[in-house]
C-alpha cells in the first residue's frame, strides 16, 4: 500500500482545492474543455507556418551554404533527430509541470532555433546551421504533440474529435508557409538576411507565437485539471483494487497498438511521399506538377480530419485503423500501376497515401488516449511520438535505397503490403480483449 507523506500530500490537497469547480461541475470541465480547444487550435494555425517554413527550404538552404548536394539532406535528419530528442522532453515536462508549460517550451525553442538558422545563414556559419536546426526540430515535435492538449478533458466519444481539430488546425499554417517562401525571401533580402533564410523568419514568428498562447492562455492547464479530477474520482471508489491488474494489462495493450498503427503508417507514408517527387522529375515532369501531386497529397493528410475524428468516435478505432490499412494498400498498389505519365493517377495515388495516414493517425492517437492513465499519459505519448518520428526517418532513409536497388513500383507495393501488418495486430488486440473480458466475468 502507498502512503503518502504530508509533504507530498499538501500540493495535490491545494491542487483539487484550486479546482474545485471543475471537480464538481461537468458543465464546468465543458466549458474548459472548449476553451482549451480553442486554444489549441489558435497555436496549432501559427505552429503548422513554422512547420512548413523550415521543410520547404531547409535542404536548399544548407546546399547553398554547403555549396554541394552531397550533404542537403543533413537538415531532414537533424529535423527528425531534434524532433525525437524534443518530443521525450516535451512529454516528461508536460507529466511533470502541466500542458501549459511543455508546450509552451517546445515552441519556443523551435522558434530560437529558428533565429540561429537566420544567424547561421546571415553569417555563413555552417555548425551553427546545424545546431540550429536540430533546435528548431523541437518546434516539429511540439506541433504534433499538441493534439493531446486537446483530450485532456474531452469524454472518451469526443476524443478522436478534438486531435482531428488541432490537425485541421495545422492545415492553414502548414499551406499558408510554402506559398509565402517567394514572399519572405524578398522580405529577408530587404535586410540584408539570404532569401532562403526568409521563411525561417517566419518560423521563428510562428513558433514564438504559438509558444506564447501555450504559454499566456493555457489556464487553468487542462492536464493537471484532470488529475485533479481523476484523484478526487479516485478517493470516492470503495474498492478498486481488483480492477487494477485487469486495466493495466489492457492499457498496455492499448498502448502498443495504437503505437503500432501510428509506427506503420507513418513509415509508409514517408517512404512513398519522399521518392515521388524523383520518380515523377524521372519521367519529365516539372516542379510545378511535383508540387500539385504533393499539395493534394498534404490536403488529404490533414483536411479530411474532421470527419475522421468523427467517423472514429462514432464507429470505433479498431473499424478506422482497419480502413487506414486497406487505404494505404490501394495507395501503394495505385502508385506502383499506374503509368508515369498520368498524373491523374498520381494525384489519386498520393491523396489515398495521405488519408490512410489521416485514419492510421487519428484512430492511433484515440487509443493512446484511451489506455494511458492521467498519472502517465504526457509522458506515455511523448514516447511514442519519439518512435513516430524515428519511424518517419527510418521510412525515408530506406525508401532512396529500395528505389536504387530496384524500383519506385516496387517501393510503392511494399509499403502497400506492409500497411497490412495492421489487420493481424488489430485481431490480436480483439483476441486479447475477448480473453480478458472472459477472465473478469462473474462466475455462475
Amino acid at each position: 500500500m502507498v502512503r503518502h507523506s504530508n509533504h507530498n500530500l499538501q500540493p495535490l490537497q491545494n491542487q483539487q482545492a484550486h479546482f474545485r469547480c471543475f471537480i464538481d461541475s461537468s458543465h464546468e470541465r465543458q466549458r474548459l474543455y472548449k476553451r482549451t480547444l480553442l486554444i489549441v487550435v489558435i497555436s496549432q494555425i501559427f505552429g503548422g507556418a513554422g512547420l512548413a517554413a523550415g521543410v520547404t527550404v531547409g535542404a536548399l538552404l544548407a546546399q547553398d551554404m554547403l555549396g554541394t548536394e552531397s550533404l542537403a539532406g543533413i537538415p531532414a535528419a537533424l529535423l527528425t533527430l531534434g524532433s525525437a530528442l524534443a518530443a521525450l522532453l516535451v512529454g516528461k515536462i508536460s507529466q511533470r509541470h502541466g500542458r501549459r508549460f511543455g508546450l509552451a517550451a517546445g515552441f519556443l525553442a523551435g522558434g530560437i532555433g529558428a533565429i540561429g538558422v537566420i544567424l547561421a545563414a546571415t553569417t555563413q556559419n555552417i555548425v551553427l546551421l546545424f545546431a540550429s536546426l536540430l533546435v528548431y526540430g523541437a518546434g516539429t515535435a511540439t506541433n504534433l504533440q499538441a493534439r493531446y492538449a486537446g483530450t485532456d478533458l474531452a469524454q472518451p466519444q469526443q476524443r478522436a474529435t478534438a486531435v482531428s481539430t488541432a490537425l485541421v488546425s495545422t492545415t492553414f499554417g502548414a499551406v499558408a508557409g510554402p506559398n509565402l517562401v517567394e514572399t519572405m525571401g524578398r522580405f529577408a533580402t530587404s535586410i540584408g538576411v539570404p532569401p532562403l533564410a526568409g521563411p525561417f523568419i517566419l518560423g521563428a514568428a510562428a513558433f514564438l507565437c504559438a509558444g506564447l498562447v501555450f504559454l499566456f492562455l493555457l489556464r487553468p492547464d487542462p492536464l493537471l485539471v484532470a488529475q485533479a479530477i481523476a484523484d478526487a474520482q479516485a478517493r470516492e471508489e470503495k474498492h478498486p483494487e481488483h480492477l487494477a491488474d485487469s486495466q493495466s494489462v489492457a492499457n498496455s495493450r492499448g498502448i502498443i497498438v495504437g503505437a503500432t498503427i501510428m509506427i506503420l503508417t507513418q513509415i509508409v507514408m514517408v517512404a512513398i511521399m519522399t521518392m515521388t517527387p524523383i520518380h515523377m522529375k524521372h519521367h519529365g515532369h516539372g516542379l510545378s506538377e511535383v508540387g500539385l501531386v504533393i499539395s493534394v497529397h498534404i490536403g488529404a493528410m490533414y483536411l479530411p480530419s474532421l470527419m475522421t475524428g468523427i467517423l472514429v468516435d462514432k464507429i470505433g478505432r479498431s473499424a478506422m485503423a482497419l480502413a487506414a490499412g486497406i487505404t494505404l494498400l490501394a495507395a501503394g498498389v495505385l502508385a506502383a500501376l499506374a503509368p508515369a505519365d498520368s498524373m491523374l493517377l498520381l494525384v489519386l495515388a498520393l491523396a489515398l497515401l495521405g488519408l490512410g495516414w489521416n485514419f492510421g493517425l487519428i484512430s492511433g492517437t484515440a487509443l493512446i488516449v484511451d489506455a494511458t492513465p492521467l498519472a502517465t499519459r504526457a509522458k506515455t505519448q511523448g514516447t511514442v511520438d519519439v518512435l513516430i518520428a524515428l519511424a518517419g526517418a527510418s521510412g525515408g532513409a530506406l525508401s532512396g535505397m529500395v528505389v536504387s536497388g530496384a524500383s519506385y513500383a516496387t517501393l510503392s507495393l511494399a509499403g502497400g503490403f506492409l500497411s497490412l501488418l495492421l489487420i493481424p495486430v488489430l485481431i490480436w488486440s480483439k483476441k486479447k480483449q475477448a480473453a480478458t473480458h472472459s477472465e473478469n466475468a462473474p462466475l455462475g
